[in-house]
């Protein structure tokens, strides 16, 4: 579709805007994510960036194994190269921590990655991460949305190019160096990888492969429906990586999504280990392990059981709103040894300045090994000394009645929530009511679907539900 035929069918009634999430723009492939439309955003970024760099600068173009990916990502090329600019066009399906390392190590202006990551089978959508390899932040996003809105069109320069780049053995020596494979060797495990049709594949398993480690690994196919659901790395997702893990005794299972940046555990005895709480333990364990002292990130919707590690070990917390690029800044700046999110993305010191799960799932592995001891034996000991907290979420979806009243209840600053005094509100990022006995609960729209998440934590699983419940009964009443 044109930029003219967009406007001739907003005149008629029919309205498509595409606007950049938490983390890129995600849409349904052949309805809104089309060819045009791929070639309408990448027009926009490649505007900005001709306004920020110079001439002939690089943009890494990559995608993950979505139905059409390779196509799309030839389009954005090809417009890529149209503007005059160095085309790096990563060769099979890349995980956006790689297309990261790729924009760091080669000095690129940017990256584009075709990716949904954790969503339905039927979405497509574009990452755009900037020079520093993190994804773009809201300033950046909100100028290239203004440029689809006005239609930018194709710069014809000359000097565009596109090259074939392999992204994996850079990226792979680059995690060799960062984590201590020789304990994890001498430890001795053994380990299953689910891959979920994802780009993780080849990735994860054979960096472990090629460290002497055995491993069985799962769905290392493409499958452009993934199995005919979401390749999204959570405790519903993993039932056969928790056969293979306790019906073998084996020392972990890991799993990653759709594009490598989000993660998911299983450790021996077939527990899931909740992204909340491997958070706290590697954060934990890195200070342990590295001696380092700089502070802790996490955004406003993940567990205050990363707070009571940060106070055990005298580390600064930072509290930042949902989306990797806030915690991405703190990484670039050096300010923390680790930054994380409940939906299952992490980072170190020194590492990039976005999601990672291979490296999630690596260090999983190398706690394990280094203090000899399981995930669960590991949070035991933690909760002994820091006492334990119980987090949920839940999803409200939200129907045109809710929507209208949404902004109202959601500024509203109620003395009591289902009974419970507020002795705080936080406004970081939605509305967060911070109760008495370390409770707290969290309303945030979604950025990429029409519902309400309500999130929750207190000290025990009962208290948590009830929370979620009153929560759901006062955005709904």
């Amino acid at each position: 579709m044109s930029v003219l035929g967009l406007r001739e069918l907003k005149i008629r009634g029919w309205s498509m805007v595409i606007k950049f999430g938490t983390s890129g723009w995600r849409a349904i492939i052949a309805d809104e994510f089309t060819f045009d439309n791929a070639r309408l955003v990448t027009n926009a970024i490649c505007g900005y960036l001709k306004t920020n760099f110079e001439p002939n600068a690089k943009i890494a173009v990559g995608h993950d194994s979505r139905f059409m990916g390779e196509k799309f990502a030839d389009v954005a090329a090809e417009t890529a190269k149209a503007w005059g600019f160095s085309v790096l066009r990563c060769s099979g399906q890349t995980p956006t921590p790689t297309l990261s390392h790729v924009i760091r190590s080669e000095n690129a202006a940017g990256g584009i990655n075709f990716t949904a990551s954790h969503n339905p089978p039927e979405y497509q959508g574009i990452k755009f991460s900037t020079a520093d390899g993190a994804p773009a932040l809201p300033e950046i996003t909100k100028q290239i949305e203004a440029s689809i809105v006005a239609g930018i069109e194709t710069e014809r320069n000359e000097g565009g190019s596109i090259v074939e780049h392999d992204p994996k053995p850079a990226y792979l020596a680059d995690l060799q160096a960062k984590i201590n494979f020789d304990a994890i060797a001498n430890a001795g495990g053994k380990y299953a990888y689910d891959a979920l049709w994802g780009t993780g594949r080849g990735y994860l398993d054979k960096i472990l492969r090629d460290n002497g480690l055995e491993v069985e690994t799962l769905h290392d196919w493409r499958d452009v429906t993934f199995g005919g659901r979401s390749p999204e790395p959570g405790d519903d997702h993993l039932d056969e990586l928790r056969e293979a893990v306790t019906s073998k005794g084996l020392t972990l299972g890991a799993a990653t999504d759709g594009d490598g940046d989000r993660f998911g555990i299983i450790d021996s005895n077939g527990e899931f280990i909740t992204p909340n709480r491997l958070i706290a333990l590697l954060t934990d364990y890195l200070v342990e392990s590295r001696g380092w002292s700089n502070g802790v990130a996490r955004s406003v919707a993940t567990s205050h059981q990363v707070d009571r590690v940060a106070e055990a070990r005298g580390l600064k917390l930072y509290e930042t709103p949902v989306g990797f690029k806030f915690i991405g800044e703190l990484i670039n700046k050096d300010e923390i040894a680790l930054g994380g999110e409940e939906s299952a993305g992490l980072s170190i010191r020194g590492h990039y300045p976005e999601k990672d799960g291979i490296i999630a799932c690596l260090l999983a592995a190398e706690a394990v090994a280094v203090r000899g001891a399981s995930l669960t034996e590991q949070l035991e000991e933690l909760f002994k000394r820091d006492g334990k907290l119980e987090s949920g979420r839940i999803g409200v979806k939200l129907t045109d009645e809710v929507a209208a009243s949404l902004k109202a209840k959601l500024a509203e600053e109620p003395s009591e929530v289902g009974g419970r005094r507020v002795n705080r509100i936080d406004r970081t990022d939605g509305v967060k009511f911070l109760f008495e006995n370390n409770a707290w609960m969290l309303m945030r729209p979604s950025g990429t679907e029409p519902m309400v998440r309500i999130y929750a934590e207190s000290e025990s699983t009962a208290e948590t539900d009830e929370i979620l419940n009153a929560g759901r009964n006062y955005l709904l009443g």
